[in-house]
């Protein structure tokens, strides 16, 4: 088992930044991928942005550019910079990991933590 605790999001301005944390508790040593999926009401949760455990990044198209992913595995943690935001980035976020082992897998997601664009 994997737990995930968030930290960050809150409201800011068209073009502004905000910074969102998360850290992965429990069975962290089998962890592959940590990232961040977004999902606004009656939509689906897509992909924002993951990293795997040797550093290689996926963005969605959306937020090239303009997010940046980061993890810190001695602290197990996953962060998101997220720049120039736009009104469309307004979502629920969620911290995602992928834990994997010589049998299966599986993924853990955290509670989310709201991030709103608006003026």
């Amino acid at each position: 088992q994997v737990q995930l605790v968030e930290s960050g999001g809150g409201l800011v301005q068209p073009g502004g930044s905000l910074r969102l944390s998360c850290t992965a508790s429990g069975s962290i040593f089998s962890i592959y991928a940590l990232g961040w999926y977004r999902q606004t009401p009656g939509k689906q949760r897509d992909l924002g942005a993951v990293i795997s455990r040797d550093g290689t990044t996926n963005y969605a198209d959306s937020v090239k550019g303009r997010f940046t992913i980061s993890r810190d595995n001695a602290k197990n943690t996953v962060n998101l910079e997220m720049n120039n935001l736009e009104p469309e980035d307004t979502a629920v976020y969620y911290c995602y990991a992928l834990q994997v082992s010589a049998f299966n897998s599986a993924s853990y997601w955290g509670q989310g933590t709201q991030v709103t664009v608006s003026s």
